[in-house]
């Protein structure tokens, strides 16, 4: 079996985008034809969550080269909740899409050993993801088992190293030592420079045909200064962007994470791709009624967008 990265590498080639579908069903957002009559069904919101990231599926498969399932939408549903997750990773990659497993697990030692190996994996795990995004803020000896399993299983990794969200300096801002030639020969080295340090240590480690090792980055579309100093600094690893669309990250902003041969990032769109049938530019022509052209609409005006970042 081919090294994910280079799949995903060739995935990318193949449909001439880097775009990531998130999976992020939220019952409230889901349009009417999905959840009409399910609210008293035992099971109905997992049903709904199920159905709908399928019809997610249906649209995005021959657009896009993967998605990302969030494992929270469905494990707040319970065993049923998890059921369907598990259809919905095997459904996408049924339709050819690669998947990337949003649990953010963590742990050391056979635990983090066991939710590697309950994880990862396509056709050799339960839940059979492709790559899995983890924390490293239990040091290195919390990574060295998911990528151990992943080396083993020809999977995947994304470690948080400096996440979208506001929140996130609180840690990974925080000064560890002097100005290095890796942080920039101004500024001090920050945490995140650390844990870029070694996701890039065992990408440099587990390198494949397409020049990237199996352990990606998640590094976010509302840094972009960041992001292309971490590009710099991590040649062998592949990133997953967050925070396009609706977190305010655009085309501009994600265009550092790109190396010059357009490759070396995926960038996910969750809530401005899933839900564009309630977004005022698609409510009146779309709506609920025909939520999948929503969907269809929103992913392809993201690929012009990331395309016009390629051409210049």
């Amino acid at each position: 079996m081919p090294h994910v990265i280079d799949q995903l590498a060739a995935a990318v080639r193949r449909t001439g985008n880097a775009v990531c579908v998130g999976l992020d069903p939220r019952w409230e957002q889901l349009p009417w034809p999905i959840t009409t009559g399910r609210e008293a069904e035992p099971n109905g919101r997992a049903d709904a969550y199920l159905d709908f990231c399928c019809g997610v599926i249906d649209v995005v498969a021959p657009l896009v080269p993967v998605v990302k399932p969030q494992m929270a939408f469905f494990e707040e549903l319970g065993p049923s909740g998890m059921t369907a997750l598990a259809e919905v990773i095997r459904y996408a990659q049924e339709r050819g899409l690669l998947v990337i497993l949003d649990g953010k697990r963590n742990d050391i030692g056979s635990t983090a050993e066991a939710y590697a190996r309950g994880l990862l994996g396509r056709g050799v795990s339960p839940w059979g993801a492709d790559c899995l995004t983890v924390s490293p803020y239990l040091g290195e000896d919390s990574l060295t088992p998911f990528v151990d399993v992943a080396r083993e299983r020809h999977a995947g990794l994304f470690v948080l190293v400096k996440t979208s969200n506001l929140g996130g300096g609180m840690l990974q801002d925080l000064e560890v030592g002097k100005p290095s030639e890796r942080a920039g020969a101004s500024r001090p080295r920050r945490v995140y420079h650390e844990v870029a340090s070694l996701v890039e240590k065992f990408s440099a480690e587990t390198v494949g045909e397409c020049g990237y090792g199996l352990a990606g980055a998640v590094v976010g579309a509302t840094y972009p200064e960041q992001l292309a100093e971490l590009r710099a600094a991590m040649p062998h690893t592949w990133f997953l962007v967050p925070g396009f669309g609706s977190q305010g990250g655009a085309a501009k902003d994600v265009a550092p994470a790109f190396d010059a041969n357009r490759l070396g990032a995926v960038i996910n769109n969750s809530r401005g791709i899933i839900f564009a049938h309630a977004k005022t530019e698609y409510a009146d022509q779309f709506g609920d009624q025909h939520w999948q052209r929503a969907v269809e609409a929103a992913t392809m005006l993201m690929i012009e967008q990331l395309s016009e970042i390629s051409e210049n």
